[in-house]
């Protein structure tokens, strides 16, 4: 696969946008893992399965703190090998889970998952706008976090299945295994970007301020508070209605995300300011129904397969606008100050969900996580001119010659640093 075929053809680079998308499920199944196999790992551990938890909040409050510096602080080295670097961090930290008998050396070893994680999501989306042209940018988005989607919908099923039938430490050793030939897998397929040299490093602060980045990071925080206070809790509302199979609620939500990515890689590209818009608009409309009727039980399944859909394309239509405000060559910075936003919206959606619950009932959650939701939808409606324009210009490219033989360089006005291979 050359450089211009990967910048320029009318193909997208499946094979190095595929890699990328299993880097994400990998980090994501690292993740959420332990939070299916309590019961299962607390006596091995010598702890409370509520202590099993902590390894789910170990890894996310990692990823919180680490990604914005870890990304600062490693801007300027190649850009492949960070990747790679990230996946055997993950290959590190699941072989250790899966041999420790010590919990304080688990709890490290997740720490250090969670601070490869916070890297590696920082990365993903950067580095697939950065291998198709900029009018292709939003599919190859959405393909990369695909992963992410078929991980939470088959992924941790699968295994939390195979730890059923393995051993829990078999899973993890698995886990492990995986992300060793995902780095192989990188290695081979995808391209590599040199990182950023001195002169050229735009400071974060300046990242931040630039027109389009706080819009976006504000409608990540309000859609993501307003969808955890109904997801954390979502049994307990089903509970509230009368419908005791939880279950199936999340197989509905997690088989309907796939659809919303689907549509999405349609969509991104064509009219991503509408499709936001719409799918943000669905979310609110889902919750302004199951608010009076959440008791009706076919309503109930209806209204939880279009929140999938909407939620399951809205991630990717906003990092496709971040990247696009930002400039890919600055999209790693920005993506690091989405990763946290993303988690703070996490932690503030459910303890505001949490709180809700204990005060007002599980009757109240609709009603709760509907006003960010609204804040989120006007965020997008008012941020028409930098962050959500109604189009894309496409940017041109141009090659020009490297010093070092053999090399081939692309460099693009948005803000690319060139392909090397």
């Amino acid at each position: 696969m050359t450089p211009s075929s990967q910048v320029k053809g009318g193909r997208l680079p499946w094979s190095g946008l595929l890699a990328l998308s299993s880097a994400a499920f990998t980090a994501v199944l690292t993740e959420l893992l332990p939070a299916g196999l309590l019961p299962a790992m607390a006596p091995p551990l010598g702890v409370a399965g509520s202590r099993i938890g902590f390894l789910v909040t170990a890894y996310a409050a990692a990823s919180f703190v680490a990604a914005v510096p870890v990304t600062a602080a490693l801007r300027g080295l190649p850009r492949r090998p960070v990747l790679c670097g990230a996946l055997l961090g993950f290959a590190l930290s699941n072989t250790v889970v899966a041999l420790s008998s010590s919990y304080p050396l688990t709890v490290a070893a997740r720490l250090l998952a969670g601070a490869m994680g916070g890297t590696l999501w920082a990365m993903l989306a950067g580095y697939a706008a950065r291998m198709v042209p900029a009018e292709r940018r939003g599919r190859a988005i959405a393909v990369v976090l695909a992963g992410i989607t078929l991980a939470l919908a088959l992924g941790v099923p699968a295994g939390t299945a195979l730890a059923g039938a393995v051993g829990w430490r078999a899973a993890f050793a698995v886990l492990a295994v995986l992300a060793v030939l995902l780095a192989g897998w990188v290695r081979l397929r995808v391209p590599g970007f040199p990182g950023e040299p001195p002169h050229a490093r735009v400071p974060l602060v300046r990242v931040a301020l630039r027109p389009g980045i706080r819009p976006v990071l504000c409608v990540t925080f309000f859609l993501l508070l307003g969808h955890q206070v109904m997801y954390t809790y979502i049994g307990a509302f089903a509970a509230h209605a009368g419908y005791g199979r939880t279950g199936v609620l999340l197989a509905v939500f997690g088989a309907a995300t796939v659809a919303g990515i689907w549509l999405t890689g349609v969509l991104a590209d064509r009219r991503p300011r509408a499709a936001l818009l719409g799918a943000l608009a669905l979310v609110a409309a889902v919750l302004l129904v199951l608010g009076p009727a959440g008791r009706a039980h076919a309503l109930l399944l209806g209204a939880v397969a279009l929140w999938g859909v909407a939620f399951g394309g809205a991630p990717t239509l906003i990092q496709t606008a971040l990247v696009h405000a930002a400039g890919p060559g600055e999209a790693d910075l920005a993506t690091s100050l989405q990763t946290t936003v993303y988690n703070a919206g996490i932690a503030a959606g459910s303890l505001t969900g949490g709180l809700a619950l204990d005060a007002l009932g599980a009757g109240a959650l609709p009603w709760t996580a509907l006003p960010p939701v609204l804040l989120a939808l006007g965020t997008v409606a008012l941020g028409r001119r930098h962050a959500f324009p109604a189009g894309r210009r496409s940017v041109a490219l141009e090659a020009k010659p490297l010093a070092r033989p053999g090399a081939v360089a692309v460099t693009c006005p948005a803000g690319d640093h060139d392909v090397r291979r």
